[in-house]
């Protein structure tokens, strides 16, 4: 067979990009997307106040629990053909979500489109960086990270442009026709890669997936229920038993789905735990900012969310450049430059915050966060594939996703709690006065996560080695 040529070697790795890119920006916007739209929702398909949370945690639950279980299926029955799978899931619950005749169709909707994005997003990254060479991959996984960031950040703004202009209906409308067209390019662009000798860990998937459930439902669940409310308690409880006994289990286990090992690498374990913390204060303040723009500035879901592009845009203009730079000087300086500037972003909107606070005000903590993000995200994907080896960078893609997603979770149960406690949304006084709490929590929880970051060795080593051993060369067998 001819060896393929340069030209098809770049086409291959555009294609494959693009695929990626775009499959991931799906599954990060569903995580806000639905925000802004929820009084339409209500409107439409009634439900209470606990059905409205549910149209937003369920996507979230599932996608956080079953994201490790999803990388372990890609790695025993092969990467593309699990993203194809995962893609077509989503694609479909898309659909029956715009399609749901009530609130309890949509909530289970919400919940399979999880499930669909827990199986192809960890996958993505995966394919990613077997298809790019180690010299381009920092700059590639930069675009990757810019993308789904963008969407993370520009969920509220999308979601309330849709809602405001068409109807809810098409924050979920969007993703069919973007899903149908990547799933013949998934089929024919990208390359099928294994694990070879890999199993499927069930006791460790009951566990970690057991245990995530308990924590997330105990937090998303909390401050509406009761912090001492028995099915709280017991979720926090059981919860963290299975997930001390899953943490037990990697270390005993011959071959676990998540072998604790990893963690002794200090680049996989700063980046892990930073990341946990960057999304609690960023998935908890965006919730809580896009709601203050609306509830207490008075703008409409598109002013606000155009309002909040100095933030959202950053990634999308800063990230390339800053994986270029990581390449050069490493990802350790770049995560925590990008860690401390968005604590100080987030710092900067709780001094100005208040009920008649001019936009000039806002826009420095704006500029700054957004700034901060886009460096975060940029070399975060890198540093995280370059800790592990090339057979494990499924389990670590879905391990550090997962822990991000429960951040997220974390966000905005733990600032919802503060924004409660010390507010509310009897008036925009009573608002001002619950978030600037929260942010400062938000910017505290990210100026930790700066500090852990430096855990992060300096120099990281590629992530699949140029002169690979006997060992390393099993590692990805293709198709």
């Amino acid at each position: 067979m001819d060896e393929p040529t340069g030209t098809t070697r770049r086409t291959g790795t555009t294609w494959t990009l693009v695929v990626t890119s775009v499959a991931g920006f799906m599954a990060a916007l569903d995580n806000l997307v639905v925000t802004t739209a929820l009084p339409s929702i209500r409107g439409d398909l009634g439900g209470d106040l606990a059905d409205l949370q549910w149209t937003v945690n369920a996507y979230t639950l599932t996608f956080a629990v079953l994201l490790m279980f999803g990388a372990a299926l890609g790695d025993r029955f092969g990467r593309r053909r699990l993203f194809v799978t995962g893609l077509g899931i989503f694609t479909a619950a898309s659909a029956a979500a715009a399609l749901a005749p009530g609130i309890d169709s949509l909530i289970a909707a919400r919940a399979i489109q999880g499930v669909g994005a827990a199986v192809m997003m960890p996958l993505t990254l995966t394919l990613l960086t077997a298809a790019v060479p180690a010299a381009r991959r920092g700059a590639a996984l930069g675009i990757f990270s810019a993308v789904t960031g963008l969407a993370v950040a520009s969920g509220p703004l999308i979601g309330g442009t849709l809602t405001e202009h068409l109807s809810w209906h098409w924050i979920f409308w969007l993703n069919v026709p973007v899903g149908l067209l990547l799933l013949p390019l998934a089929v024919l662009r990208l390359k099928e890669s294994y694990a070879p000798n890999a199993r499927l860990d069930a006791r460790g998937t009951l566990l970690v997936s057991g245990g995530l459930f308990g924590v997330v439902y105990a937090l998303v669940n909390g401050r509406e229920d009761g912090w001492t409310s028995a099915p709280v308690l017991a979720g926090l409880l059981v919860g963290a038993a299975l997930l001390g006994g899953f943490v037990h289990h990697g270390f005993r286990h011959p071959n676990p789905m998540l072998p604790m090992r990893l963690f002794r690498d200090r680049g996989f374990l700063g980046i892990n735990a930073a990341g946990l913390l960057m999304f609690l204060g960023m998935f908890g303040a965006i919730f809580l900012l896009s709601q203050f723009l609306q509830s207490v500035l008075g703008y409409s879901p598109t002013e606000a969310g155009l309002r909040m592009l100095p933030w959202t845009g950053m990634p999308l203009l800063v990230a390339p450049f800053a994986g270029i730079l990581s390449d050069r000087i490493g990802g350790r300086p770049v995560v925590v430059a990008g860690l401390a500037l968005q604590a100080v972003g987030l710092a900067l909107f709780a001094l100005v915050i208040g009920p008649d606070v001019s936009y000039a005000a806002q826009l420095p903590g704006l500029v700054v966060g957004g700034v901060g993000m886009a460096l975060y995200f940029a070399p975060a994907s890198s540093v995280v594939m370059a800790s592990v080896r090339p057979a494990e960078q499924g389990i670590a893609s879905g391990a550090n996703n997962a822990l991000r997603e429960v951040g997220g979770a974390l966000g905005v149960a733990v600032l919802g709690a503060v924004f409660s406690a010390q507010g509310g949304y009897g008036s925009p006084a009573a608002f001002t006065d619950g978030t600037v709490p929260a942010l400062w929590i938000g910017a505290s929880a990210v100026a930790l996560a700066a500090l852990v970051a430096l855990l992060i060795p300096r120099r990281t080593k590629a992530a699949v080695p140029a002169g690979p051993t006997a060992e390393d060369s099993r590692d990805l067998v293709p198709n």
